[in-house]
């Protein structure tokens, strides 16, 4: 099969190199899914560059967290799964950059076929994660306020919606009228350019000094400690990635003072699923939700989709031989929504 590999660590339009490669086998509980598009995340970018601690698979290998396809061959457990079109994530979330990808079922979803390449594309990842971030650990109620940083990259846009359809007010920042407008096209009430403004006086100028009752951080660094600022009594600051730099995954940027006197909470957000959390934790240490919870995340996503209160947003797409060609708008920070590169078979 064909693929997109790295060599050597450095900008993808250098180091990503196609070629041929074996089609994979899939594991026990595993299945190999044909691609029909690839939905390509910061999280790539950082590993193409090799600074992702988390995921830093041995050189030569083939990037890519989130696929879309059919699964074409399973392993054992995994039968039912065969023919069926699904999102997911490739096992050990790379290896999708390629005709074929194995994939682990727990992080598998199924997605009709009716919808549109690009979009069913789309939905998957950052409608999880904001879903993730928003409700089941931020338990955002109707008439709070939510604060969204980065609201026009796909995590961000997929946060507006699913704050506006739960009844919550909605502030956001971006860097540029284009995305901000994107932004209210979605349904934000308030637009913030961080470029232009201090965001944080302006999010309690907005709430009359109350401050935002949930902020939605996949920036870090200052604009963390900036966040702070604008929490209010209970407030929830929810730390989904660090988009300005992955270093500050392994720095201390937050000290307990402004805890502790502003009486809000600071809360981690990991997107990944597993069959049976307890025994995750007990190997690991780590708390993932369910595969089941996400079953039950992922109807609601595809019923507020086919009610038309969700849309995909697609920033790009591109052909499967042009994959380098997204990186250009991501590492100039110029992208919007999602990139989507599709596969001709």
């Amino acid at each position: 099969m064909q693929a997109w590999q790295v060599h050597e660590y450095g900008r993808p339009g250098e180091v990503l190199k196609l070629g041929e490669i074996a089609v994979p086998t899939p594991a026990p509980h595993q299945i190999l899914v044909r691609v029909e598009a690839i939905a390509i995340n910061f999280n790539d970018l950082d590993g193409i560059h090799g600074r992702y601690r988390t995921v830093k698979p041995p050189l030569p290998f083939v990037p890519g967290m989130e696929v879309l396809g059919h699964v074409e061959s399973c392993g054992e457990g995994a039968e039912n799964w065969l023919g069926k079109r699904v999102c997911t994530i490739p096992d050990g979330a790379f290896g999708g950059y390629a005709e074929y990808a194995v994939c682990p079922t727990a992080m598998t979803f199924e997605m009709p076929g009716h919808i549109d390449v690009a979009e069913a594309a789309s939905l998957y990842y950052p409608f999880h994660l904001a879903s993730l971030a928003l409700f089941e650990r931020g338990k955002l109620q109707p008439g709070e306020t939510a604060l969204i940083h980065a609201a026009a990259g796909g995590v961000g846009s997929a946060a507006i919606q699913l704050a506006k359809n739960a009844g919550a007010r909605v502030i956001v920042t971006a860097g540029s009228d284009q995305k901000l407008a994107l932004c209210q096209e979605l349904g934000a009430d308030n637009l913030i350019n961080y470029r232009t403004s201090d965001f944080a006086d302006e999010v309690n100028v907005l709430t009359e000094g109350r401050g935002a009752d949930i902020i939605l951080d996949s920036v870090g660094g200052a604009v963390t400690e900036d966040s702070l600022r604008c929490l209010a009594f209970n407030g929830r600051l929810m730390i989904l990635g660090f988009a300005s730099g992955i270093e500050a995954e392994d720095e201390s940027a937050i000290t307990p003072r402004p805890l502790l006197f502003g009486n809000f909470s600071l809360c981690g957000v990991c997107h990944a699923y597993v069959d049976d959390p307890i025994e995750f934790r007990k190997l690991t240490g780590l708390n993932f939700p369910s595969h089941s919870s996400g079953v039950a995340m992922h109807e609601e996503i595809l019923t507020l989709f086919a009610k038309k209160k969700i849309r995909a947003v697609v920033g790009q797409q591109v052909t499967f031989n042009a994959l380098p060609d997204v990186f250009d708008a991501i590492e100039s920070r110029t992208s919007v929504g999602r990139s989507i590169v599709v596969l001709d078979h």
